[in-house]
C-alpha cells in the first residue's frame, strides 16, 4: 500500500481525533472507517539531544556586568555571545494501525464519554452497526480496546500492524537541525501464540545525556474471543529499525481486545549493542503485567471483561476527581455534532451555550486526563508528531499556570496531586539555578521551561534571558498555595520517584511541601534584594558599591529583572530592572507565607511574618504612566510597549489578589489591557496563550463584557479542532497542537461565575451577557467551601447557592450584578457584607 493511501501518515487527521489519558499515559484515536490509528503516549516520553544538560559555568560571572549593563542603559551587553540551547522535544510512542478488509463507512460519529473517559466510535455501514471503544485505565495504566462484531452478528476482520517511525508527521524535522530521533534505533515484535505485539526503542547516544541507555517499550496484548489469528510480515526496510514489520492478521473474531501499555525503561544498555534481542526481559515483564491484568478483569466464563476493566477504572477516577457540571439553560443545540456546533458559532455575533458547555468539559476533561501525574505540556499529554513546536514541553511563564488556572476551584484534586508531583520533581534543578545563576544557597530559581526530566537554566540568550526571570518560584507556587486554600492541609501519597527523595511514602501539605517551598522562595528574594543597587528618594535608579542598608524612604532595585518575554520601546534587551511582573512576585511570595505562617502560628511564624513585611515594605513601588495604566517597569527611563501578547505585568490581578481591594489598581490594570489591545492589535494577537491569560484577567477585575469579548473572538476563530482541543493560534497559521485555550477555558468560565479569596466569596463576578441563566455545581473556594449548586436567573435578579462549608469562615458574600440583599440561612444580609459561615450546609439566596 502506497504511504498517500495510508491514513494518517504524514498528516493532520491525529489533530481531529478524540484523546485519552490517566495522567501518565494516553492516546489519540482517529479513524475514517476502513482504517483506525491508535497513538500511543506517555507523559515521560521525550527524544534526547546533544544540547547540554547542565548550566554553563560561566553564567555565575555574568551576574555584576549584567547588573551594571542595566544601571548604566547599556542595552548592548549580550550574554557574552551564548546561543540559546533547547530541551528533549515530547515524541509519540507508537502509531497502531487496525485495517478492515472490506469494510466501508458511510457514517462516522465519535464521542468521547468524559464520565468513564471512554472514547467510542460508532460505524454505519448499509444497515449495519459496529462499535469501537478505547479507555485509559485510571486503575491499571494501560490502554484498552474493544472491537465488536456488527449488530447483524458480523464477525470481526482486521489486520494489526505497527507502523514505521520515520513515516510519523515531522519525523527529523527539528527547527534547529536534523531531529536526533534519526540516530536512535527500535525494533518491532509479535507473536501469535503468546498473542503480543509492539515496538521497543532505544535513545540516540548523547555525550551527558541522563538518558544515553534509556529508551521505552510499547506492548499490546491481544485477547479474541473467537477467531482465528496468523502473522505476515512486510520487508520494507528503515534506516532506524532493525528487522522486518510484522502483522497480526484476525479473523471472524467475536470480539477483539487490545491491552496495552506504554512504559519508559532507564536500563537498555548502550546503543551500540542493541539488536533483535534486547529488551526482551522487560517485554516478559511487562508481558506479565498485561496477563495478570487480563485475568483481574475476567468474567465468570474466563474471558476478560473489557466492562470490569471498565469499572474499576471509573471507580478509580472518581476518587481523583469530584464531578462538576455546568449548564447553560438557553441551548438547544445538544443534537448536533461538535462540527456543527463550531460551524454554528462561527456564523454567530454571541457565544453559543452548546459551544462553551462542549468546551469547558472537553476543558475540564483534557485537564483530568493529562494531570494527576503532572502538569499539562504544551500539547497536553497528546502528539502525533515527532519535534512538535517548542518541544512540547512544559512551558512556565505562561502555559503551565493558565492551564492549571481551573484546577483547585474546579475540584479536581487529583490534577492538584499531580501538580505538586510536577513541581517536587524540579525542586533540585531549581536550587541549583539559583546557586548557579545568582550564588544563592536554599533558594529557588525556576526555568522559563522544563522537558519534565531536567529544569537546569540552559536555555537562556540575550533576546531570552530566561536566567534573569526571577517570579517564576512564586508564580508556579500559587497553585500549590491555592490548593492548599481550597483543599486544606492534606496528607499527599508521593509517586515512588518522590519516595525516595523523602524517604517516606506519605508528606504532610503544610509542613512537607508547602512551608518549605514558601520559605525557598523568600530565600530567594531576600538574597536577589541588596542595598548596593536601589531607589533614591526620588525614585532614581543607583548603584553605591558596599551599600550596607536602605536609608529612609529607599526602596530596593530588583536588577536584574525580566518580563516574559518584553523589552521597553527603544531599548533593546529584555535584561531590565524593576519588571512589575517581579514586584508583584515578590510581594504575593510574602503574603502567601503571612498567611501560612498566621494559619501555623508556631514558635518560628512571627519572626518569619515579621522578615516578610520588613521586605514588602522596602520592594519597589509600582509605575503607572500618562494613561493611568500600570506600567510593566517601574523604572522612569524605561517607556512600556504595548505590542506584545504577553501580559505579566498584570500578575497582580491574576494569579494574585492585589487588585480585589485596590480600587486604583485595578483600574490601571484595566487601562493596562486596553493599551495592549489597541496597540497590539493584528501584530502579535494570535496566540492562544495570550487571549486566555487575558480572559483570566479581565475576569479578575471584575470586567464581564471584556471577558465575553475574549471568548467571543476564540469561539468563532479557527482555533478548535473537531474535538474541542485546540491549537497554538486562532488563525492556525503554525498548525501547533497546543492545548491552552481548550484546558485554560475552564479556568476563565470559572473565575467569570466565582471569584473567592481568604475573605471572600463573590458569585457571577464577570457573567457573559449571554450567559442569562444557568447552573453550576461542585466548584469550590478558596476558603475551603465546596458551593454544591450555583444557580442563576440575571433577569429575574435571582442567585441560589447550596455550600458545603468544610471549615468556618468568616467571609464577605457579593454577588455585584444583582446588587440586592442576600438571605443566608433566614438571616439577611447586605451585599459585601462579611458573615461567618458554620461547618456544614448553608443555602444563600438573592
Amino acid at each position: 500500500m502506497k504511504e498517500q493511501e495510508l491514513f494518517g501518515l504524514k498528516g493532520t487527521e491525529w489533530k481531529d481525533g478524540p484523546v485519552a489519558g490517566n495522567g501518565r499515559i494516553g492516546v489519540v484515536s482517529a479513524d475514517n472507517g476502513n482504517e483506525a490509528i491508535y497513538i500511543f503516549q506517555n507523559m515521560d516520553f521525550i527524544m534526547p539531544t546533544g544540547d547540554p544538560r547542565y548550566t554553563p559555568t560561566e553564567v555565575t560571572g555574568e551576574l555584576h556586568e549584567a547588573r551594571q549593563a542595566v544601571i548604566n542603559g547599556d542595552d548592548s551587553w549580550d550574554v557574552n555571545g551564548r546561543k540559546r540551547t533547547y530541551l528533549y522535544p515530547f515524541h509519540p510512542g507508537e502509531q497502531l494501525r487496525l485495517s478492515f478488509p472490506g469494510l466501508h463507512a458511510k457514517e462516522k460519529f465519535d464521542k468521547t464519554d468524559y464520565e468513564t473517559n471512554e472514547i467510542q466510535t460508532t460505524l454505519i455501514c448499509e444497515d449495519e452497526h459496529w462499535e469501537r471503544k478505547s479507555f485509559v485505565s485510571y486503575a491499571d495504566d494501560f490502554v484498552c480496546t474493544c472491537l465488536e462484531q456488527s449488530d447483524k452478528g458480523t464477525t470481526v476482520n482486521v489486520r494489526i500492524s505497527i507502523d514505521d517511525l520515520s513515516r510519523l508527521p515531522r519525523f527529523g524535522k527539528r527547527k534547529h537541525g536534523n531531529g536526533p530521533e534519526t540516530c536512535m534505533r527500535y525494533r518491532k515484535f509479535a507473536d501469535v501464540e503468546r498473542g503480543i505485539i509492539g515496538l521497543i526503542a532505544h535513545y540516540p547516544f548523547f555525550e551527558g545525556s541522563e538518558l544515553a541507555e534509556s529508551g521505552y517499550l510499547i506492548l499490546t496484548k491481544v485477547i479474541l474471543q473467537g477467531g482465528d489469528i496468523h502473522m505476515e510480515s512486510t520487508e520494507e526496510e528503515e534506516t532506524i529499525r532493525l528487522g522486518n514489520s510484522p502483522v497480526l492478521s484476525i479473523e471472524n473474531a467475536e470480539k477483539v481486545c487490545l491491552l496495552t501499555t506504554t512504559v519508559k525503561i532507564n536500563e537498555l544498555g548502550k546503543l551500540e549493542d542493541f539488536n533483535e534481542g534486547t529488551g526482551e526481559e522487560y517485554i516478559r515483564i511487562y508481558e506479565e503485567e498485561l496477563l495478570t491484568i487480563a485475568d483481574k478483569y475476567s468474567d465468570a466464563q474466563g474471558s476478560f471483561s473489557y466492562e470490569k476493566a471498565l469499572e474499576a477504572s471509573h471507580a478509580q477516577k472518581r476518587k481523583l476527581f469530584e464531578k462538576v457540571s455546568f449548564i447553560l439553560s438557553g441551548t438547544n443545540d445538544a443534537n448536533l455534532t461538535n462540527e456543527e456546533v463550531l460551524c454554528k458559532q462561527k456564523q454567530s455575533s454571541v457565544l453559543l451555550d452548546e459551544a462553551v458547555m462542549r468546551a469547558y468539559a472537553q476543558g475540564r476533561y483534557a485537564l483530568e486526563s493529562s494531570g494527576a501525574y503532572s502538569a499539562p505540556r504544551l500539547c497536553g499529554l497528546w502528539t502525533g508528531e515527532f519535534n512538535p513546536s517548542w518541544s512540547g514541553a512544559y512551558t512556565m511563564d505562561a502555559n503551565v499556570n493558565i492551564q492549571v488556572s481551573g484546577m483547585n476551584v474546579g475540584n479536581m484534586y487529583g490534577a492538584g496531586v499531580g501538580y505538586i508531583y510536577f513541581i517536587l520533581k524540579q525542586l533540585k534543578d531549581w536550587q541549583e539555578n539559583a546557586k548557579a545563576v545568582y550564588g544563592m544557597e536554599n533558594a529557588l530559581l525556576a526555568p522559563v521551561n522544563t522537558d519534565g526530566s531536567r529544569a537546569i537554566m540552559v536555555e537562556y540568550d540575550k533576546d531570552y534571558p530566561f536566567q534573569y526571570w526571577n517570579a517564576g518560584a512564586s508564580w508556579l507556587l500559587v497553585p500549590i498555595y491555592e490548593f492548599w486554600q481550597c483543599f486544606g492541609n492534606r496528607e499527599i501519597f508521593l509517586i515512588e520517584e518522590l519516595q525516595e527523595k523523602y524517604h517516606k511514602s506519605v508528606v504532610e501539605l503544610e509542613a512537607d511541601i508547602l512551608r518549605p517551598l514558601l520559605h525557598m522562595c523568600m530565600n530567594f528574594w531576600c538574597q536577589l534584594c541588596t542595598p548596593e543597587y536601589y531607589m533614591d528618594k526620588n525614585g532614581e535608579a543607583k548603584y553605591t558599591q558596599g551599600k550596607k542598608k536602605l536609608e529612609e524612604g529607599e526602596h530596593y532595585l530588583i536588577l536584574p529583572s525580566y518580563s516574559p518575554e518584553n523589552n521597553p520601546v527603544g531599548y533593546n534587551s529584555t535584561i531590565t530592572a524593576n519588571a512589575a511582573m517581579d514586584i508583584s512576585a515578590a510581594r504575593d511570595c510574602m503574603n502567601m507565607i503571612i498567611r501560612l505562617e498566621e494559619h501555623i502560628m508556631d514558635e518560628q511564624s512571627h519572626a518569619i511574618i515579621t522578615r516578610c513585611r520588613n521586605l514588602q515594605e522596602k520592594l519597589p513601588e509600582y509605575l503607572y504612566d500618562e494613561t493611568g495604566a500600570l506600567c510593566e517597569w517601574a523604572l522612569d527611563a524605561y517607556k512600556d510597549n504595548n505590542e506584545h501578547r504577553h501580559i505579566s505585568h498584570l500578575y497582580c490581578a491574576w494569579p494574585s489578589y492585589e487588585t480585589q481591594n485596590d480600587e486604583g489598581l485595578r483600574k490601571a490594570c484595566l487601562q493596562a489591557i486596553q493599551n495592549r489591545e489597541i496597540a497590539n492589535k493584528g501584530k502579535d494577537d494570535s496566540s492562544s496563550h495570550g487571549w486566555i491569560h487575558r480572559a483570566l484577567v479581565a475576569a479578575r477585575l471584575k470586567d464581564g463584557e471584556a471577558a465575553a469579548a475574549i471568548l467571543r473572538l476564540l469561539f468563532t476563530s479557527d482555533i478548535f479542532y473537531k474535538s474541542f482541543m485546540t491549537d497554538h493560534d486562532t488563525d492556525k497559521h503554525r498548525g501547533v497542537y497546543c492545548t491552552d485555550t481548550s484546558i485554560g477555558l475552564v479556568g476563565v468560565i470559572q473565575e467569570m461565575l466565582l471569584y473567592s479569596d481568604d475573605d471572600c466569596i463573590e458569585f457571577l463576578p464577570a457573567i457573559a451577557p449571554e450567559w442569562n441563566k444557568g447552573t453550576i455545581c461542585g466548584l469550590r473556594t478558596r476558603n475551603r467551601v465546596v458551593v454544591e449548586e450555583l444557580t442563576w436567573d440575571v433577569s429575574e435578579k435571582s442567585l441560589k447557592a447550596v455550600l458545603q462549608v468544610e471549615e468556618e469562615c468568616q467571609v464577605r458574600i457579593m454577588c455585584n450584578c444583582l446588587g440586592k440583599m442576600f438571605c443566608v440561612q433566614g438571616k439577611r444580609i447586605a451585599n459585601g457584607e462579611k458573615v461567618l459561615l458554620e461547618k456544614g450546609r448553608v443555602i444563600l439566596e438573592v
